[in-house]
Formats: C-alpha cells, sequence, structure tokens
C-alpha cells in the first residue's frame, strides 16, 4: 500500500487554505492508496493530523513531497523536523522525502498557460515579463527562481523575463519592473512564482500597483497563481513516483 503526504507550507488566507484542499483533492485521483494534505505552520489541518490518519489507516511507510517550488528553509530544514517528531511520536514509522517541484515542464507550462491569458502569443515579443519568487536567505532558492525565469524564456518568443522577489532578497518588485521599463518595454506582465493565494502574492498586485501609477504610459498586469490545477497535481504525483524509483543520479526535468 502507498500512502502520500503532502505538506504545505501554510497560510493565514482562507483562500489559499481551500486552494490547498483542492489540490490534495486532484492528487488523490492517481493510483496511490491514500492521500493526505497537512501544514507545516499557521493553518489546520497540521502535519500531525495528517500523518494520525495515515497511521490510523494503517500506514506504516509514507512517502512525502514538499509542495514547495524551491529548496529552502522549510523544505531543507523544518519539514524533515516535523516528521522526527512524528517518526518519535509513532514508533515504528518511516517516511521516504520526495524532491521540490520546480523548475519542472509542467509547472512552465502552466506559467506560460497564465501570460496568454494576459496577453495573446503575437504581443509576447513586445511583452516584457516579470517572475516574481518568495525570496529567501538561501542563495540557491533565489537561483532556481532566476533558473525558471531563464526557462520561461526560451523558444518562447518572450521579449524579456526579468526575476524579482517579494520578500528577504533583490531585486524587489519594483526593481524587476524598472529593470523591464529601462529595457523600453510599456507592456509589462508581472508573475507571480506562487502555488496559492497568501499575504505574499497580494503584496506582489499591490507593489505592481503602486509601480504602475508612477509609469504613466506603461501597461501592468498581474497574472493569476498556479494552482490548484491538473498540471500541479500531476507534478506532486510524478515527485511521488521518483521516490520509489532508482535513485536519481542527476536532475534533468528540463534537458
Amino acid at each position: 500500500m502507498t500512502a502520500l503526504l503532502v505538506v504545505g507550507h501554510g497560510t493565514k488566507d482562507a483562500a489559499g487554505v481551500e486552494q490547498f484542499t483542492q489540490h490534495v483533492d486532484l492528487v488523490r485521483r492517481s493510483a496511490m492508496d491514500q492521500v493526505e494534505g497537512g501544514f507545516l505552520e499557521l493553518a489546520p489541518p497540521p502535519i500531525q493530523e495528517a500523518v494520525g490518519k495515515l497511521v490510523a489507516a494503517g500506514h506504516r511507510e509514507v512517502d512525502v513531497v514538499p509542495l514547495v517550488l524551491v529548496a529552502a528553509g522549510h523544505s531543507k530544514g523544518d519539514i524533515p523536523a516535523a516528521l522526527v517528531r512524528e517518526r518519535r511520536r509513532h514508533p515504528g514509522l518511516s517516511f521516504r522525502y520526495g524532491r521540490p517541484l520546480g523548475p519542472h515542464p509542467l509547472l512552465l507550462e502552466d506559467l506560460s498557460n497564465r501570460l496568454e491569458t494576459e496577453v495573446p502569443k503575437n504581443r509576447w515579443p513586445e511583452t516584457a515579463v516579470v517572475l516574481v519568487g518568495r525570496g529567501a536567505t538561501d542563495p540557491d532558492a533565489n537561483a532556481e527562481v532566476a533558473k525558471t525565469a531563464r526557462l520561461l524564456l526560451e523558444g518562447r518568443a518572450i521579449g524579456t523575463v526579468e526575476t524579482a522577489f517579494v520578500s528577504l532578497a533583490e531585486p524587489s518588485v519594483a526593481q524587476g519592473l524598472e529593470r523591464a521599463h529601462r529595457l523600453g518595454y510599456t507592456r509589462i506582465v508581472v508573475l507571480p512564482y506562487f502555488l496559492f493565494e497568501g499575504v505574499l502574492p497580494e503584496r506582489i498586485g499591490q507593489q505592481a500597483q503602486d509601480w504602475a501609477q508612477q509609469k504613466p504610459g506603461t501597461t501592468v498586469q498581474t497574472a493569476t497563481l498556479i494552482g490548484p490545477s491538473e498540471n500541479l497535481a500531476k507534478l506532486v504525483a510524478e515527485r511521488a513516483r521518483e521516490i520509489g524509483g532508482p535513485p536519481i543520479q542527476k536532475k534533468c526535468d528540463t534537458c
């Protein structure tokens, strides 16, 4: 029997919690016997409750997929620490830990679709995109966002894709928009690199709007977020299947 635990960061935003729940429901359509979702913090259900359901169903080995786009403090430290606490709470329980989600072609497809919702493809060459990540003190995590921006640019005839962060790292949202503007673009689409609604995605929209008010003649549009989506559910299932497969010698999602 295969049990999967999907771990989200958590948010105080009710819409974000509901989107996470919808996403877990989409993942349940996979061939796995049981899928539960839990949050690290800020919202119910907590990881402890989700693990308790799996244990009550008789599972003693649980695969875990961190629902994060890049590997930073939560996926590298906080989630593993929470799993250690659950092992102590349930003697004999073991976990197998999966990779973060991005960058991946399914995510890039969702980003591309969100861009097309804002601007038709025939206008992409004259459009600048600012991809906005969460931002972290972990340089590797920030570099993954920059890598995603480059992969989004490849082969799509977009004018430019600039990288920005809403917190903890630079360039900021305003700095990313300013760079696109100085390159001569008068149509800019802000793509939040976020899965679900929350405080930070709202902040991105507000910061983009504040900047645009100071730049008459420049059109700034903020796209919607990634999930929940069929592609995101497929990606989580793929990350789960990796756990039981042969060791990954080289990360090559985008080779």
